[in-house]
């Protein structure tokens, strides 16, 4: 179930670039970022994942709603250099709750980093002042580059960068899920529209730690439709 209400986080003015993954965190912080009237693009990255297909449809369908222009740039052939279980030339995806061992395989190295120093750079050639992604406090056990320190150090490196011209935010990095679901409640966020299944079927697997996460930062509030769900109603 979704937490209590949380202050809502004020953010810069100036023209925004959203790393835009499809998913609920990133998507709410664009739902913060359009109720504060920041001028707002999205960019959105193929990386070669199992899920990225779904995540581009859904980044897509989220940059329409809020009417923010919206780039996919390609970098599926960066995977082949990559070894994780979430790209399509991994192996399986481990089921189940968050675990340090059990999840340790869906670690894609240095993703972050990769998507900030792409963003940054678009962001500068735009004039874009702010870039945002949507690195939340719960990915800190298993994820490096959700951290942060890691939040600190690319962000110092991107100012250095650009000679201080693009500046990183990472404003949920100490929110858990079930406060950025209360936030973007509050803003009337369509998590309808967002994607967050490991798998990238037709529906949400429900068995993933992705999906058992959203499923309990959601609670009664969720609108997704999960294939466990559907076994469930099939076997009654």
């Amino acid at each position: 179930m979704a937490s209590a209400t949380i202050t809502e986080p004020k953010l810069p003015s100036e023209p925004a670039l959203i790393v835009l993954s499809g998913g609920m965190d990133s998507g709410v912080i664009l739902a913060l970022l359009q109720s504060q009237n920041i001028q707002t693009s999205a960019i959105s990255f193929f990386y070669g994942s199992k899920h990225g297909k779904r995540e581009l449809e859904s980044a897509s369908s989220l940059a329409k709603h809020y009417q923010v222009e919206h780039q996919s740039i390609n970098i599926e052939s960066i995977s082949s250099a990559l070894k994780s279980s979430l790209l399509k030339n991994g192996e399986q995806i481990p089921l189940g709750s968050y675990d340090e061992t059990n999840m340790a395989s869906t670690i894609v190295p240095f993703r972050n980093g990769i998507f900030a120093s792409i963003a940054a750079g678009v962001a500068e050639s735009t004039g874009k002042r702010n870039i945002y992604l949507g690195t939340h406090g719960g990915d800190h056990r298993v994820y490096p580059d959700c951290r942060p320190e890691f939040n600190r150090a690319i962000a110092e490196a991107i100012a250095f960068g650009s000679d201080s011209k693009v500046k990183f935010h990472a404003p949920f990095e100490i929110l858990n899920k079930a406060q950025i679901a209360s936030l973007g409640l509050e803003l009337s966020f369509p998590f309808e529209k967002s994607w967050t299944c490991y798998q990238g079927g037709e529906l949400h697997c429900g068995k993933c730690a992705a999906c058992i996460e959203r499923r309990a930062a959601l609670g009664d509030n969720d609108p997704t439709n999960y294939e466990t769900d559907r076994q469930l109603l099939g076997n009654l």
